[in-house]
C-alpha cells in the first residue's frame, strides 16, 4: 500500500469515527446536544465517501501488483 493511500485510509477513518467523539465531548461538556446532531450527516457523509474512495484505490493497487 503506498503512502498516499494509508494517509487517506487513516482520513477517512478519523472522520468516520473521530469526527463523532470530539462532538460527543463538546457535547457532553457543554449540554447542548445539537452539536452533535448537527455534526454526524457531515461526518458520515464524507467518512464513508473517503472509505470507499480509498477502498477502491487500495483493490487496484493490489491488482496492479499482482500482475
Amino acid at each position: 500500500m503506498k503512502t498516499g493511500t494509508k494517509i487517506a485510509l487513516f482520513t477517512a477513518l478519523f472522520v468516520l469515527v473521530g469526527f463523532p467523539i470530539i462532538f460527543i465531548v463538546i457535547s457532553v461538556s457543554t449540554g447542548d446536544w445539537k452539536y452533535l446532531l448537527y455534526s454526524l450527516p457531515g461526518s458520515f457523509t464524507a467518512g464513508f465517501t473517503g472509505l470507499i474512495l480509498t477502498l477502491k484505490e487500495i483493490r487496484k493497487e493490489r491488482d496492479s501488483a499482482e500482475r
